[in-house]
C-alpha cells in the first residue's frame, strides 16, 4: 500500500496536484514533505534495508528528492565507467556552436555516457523514466561529474530556450540530479530562486559567493537522486528553477545528471 502511495503521490506532483503529506520534516528546508516507501512494502521483492522515500522540498519551483535512488554498486560502477573518460568542463557558444575549456567558469571533470550504452545503464534509465513517468527515448546521455575541493558550478538553469535546442528536441523538462558519493562538507545544490526570492540583486551576489545556508538547498548523499522540474504544470518554463553547486569544502562530489525533453531525443 505504501508503495501505491508513493507513485501516486509522484503522479499528482508530476500534474501540479499538491497531495496531503503522510509526514511533515524541517530538516533543512521549510515546508517540505516525505513519502515512506519501506523494504517490507517494496513491489521488487529486493530488501537492502534502506530507507527508500521520496521527499518534496520545494514547490516552486518543484524539487523532489528520492533518498537512496541508487545502491552503493550503482553508484561506483558510473564512477568506475566513467573515471577513464573524465576531462575538464567545456562551454558551448550558442552564436558560433564552438566549444571551448573554461575552468574558471566551471571548474570540474566530466564526461558523458551515451543513452542506454550498457545493462546495468539501461537499467537506471528505466528506473528514471518509472520516477519521473517520462519516456527513456526523451532523455540525453548521462553526465558524470566529479567536483574536488574548491570546484563549483555557478548559478544556471537547464533551460534550452533557442530554436537550435528546442526545434527538434524540445525543451529539457525536467533534471534527474544523482548523487554518487556522499561529501564530508559542502558541495551543496543549492536554489537561491526558489519560494519567490527570485531577484537580480540575490542571483549574481549568489553566484561569486559561498554557499548561502539561508537559501534552499540539498545536501549530497550517495544514492539519492534529485528531480528538477524546469517548467511549470502548464509547460511554461520555471525560471526558479535556476541552481548552483556550492564549493567543495572537504572531500570529493561524484554526480550523474540526466536531462529529459519534451520530445524524443537525439544526438544530430
Amino acid at each position: 500500500m505504501q508503495t501505491l502511495c508513493l507513485f501516486f503521490t509522484l503522479i499528482l506532483l508530476a500534474h501540479g496536484v499538491h497531495p496531503i503529506p503522510s509526514k511533515f520534516t524541517t530538516d533543512h528546508v521549510p515546508n517540505s514533505i516525505v513519502q515512506n516507501d519501506t523494504d517490507a512494502a517494496r513491489s521488487d521483492g529486493c530488501s537492502d534495508g534502506l530507507d527508500h522515500s521520496v521527499e518534496v522540498i520545494s514547490w516552486e519551483p518543484r524539487v523532489v528528492i528520492y533518498h537512496n535512488f541508487l545502491s552503493k554498486k550503482e553508484c561506483e560502477y558510473l564512477i568506475n565507467v566513467a573515471k577513464p573518460h573524465m576531462r575538464r568542463s567545456t562551454i558551448t557558444d550558442l552564436v558560433t556552436r564552438e566549444t571551448y575549456e573554461d575552468t574558471w567558469f566551471s571548474p570540474c571533470s566530466l564526461t558523458m555516457l551515451d543513452r542506454g550504452q550498457d545493462e546495468t545503464i539501461r537499467a537506471i534509465e528505466k528506473k528514471i523514466a518509472d520516477f519521473t513517468f517520462l519516456p527513456v527515448e526523451n532523455g540525453e546521455g548521462l553526465q558524470v561529474i566529479h567536483y574536488e575541493v574548491g570546484d563549483k558550478y555557478p548559478l544556471h538553469n537547464d533551460l534550452y530556450l533557442d530554436d537550435y535546442q528546442t526545434g527538434k528536441r524540445g525543451k529539457r523538462m525536467a533534471t534527474v540530479l544523482m548523487y554518487l558519493s556522499d561529501t564530508e562538507d559542502g558541495g551543496e545544490t543549492a536554489f537561491p530562486s526558489a519560494m519567490g526570492k527570485y531577484d537580480d540583486v540575490h542571483r549574481w551576489a549568489f553566484e561569486y559567493s559561498e554557499c548561502n545556508k539561508s537559501v534552499l538547498y540539498a545536501k549530497p548523499k550517495m544514492g539519492d537522486a534529485l528531480l528538477l522540474w524546469n517548467v511549470k504544470p502548464d509547460g511554461t518554463s520555471e525560471y526558479s528553477s535556476e541552481y548552483a553547486e556550492c564549493p567543495v569544502i572537504k572531500g570529493n562530489k561524484w554526480t550523474a545528471t540526466k536531462w529529459i525533453r519534451s520530445k524524443e531525443y537525439y544526438e544530430k
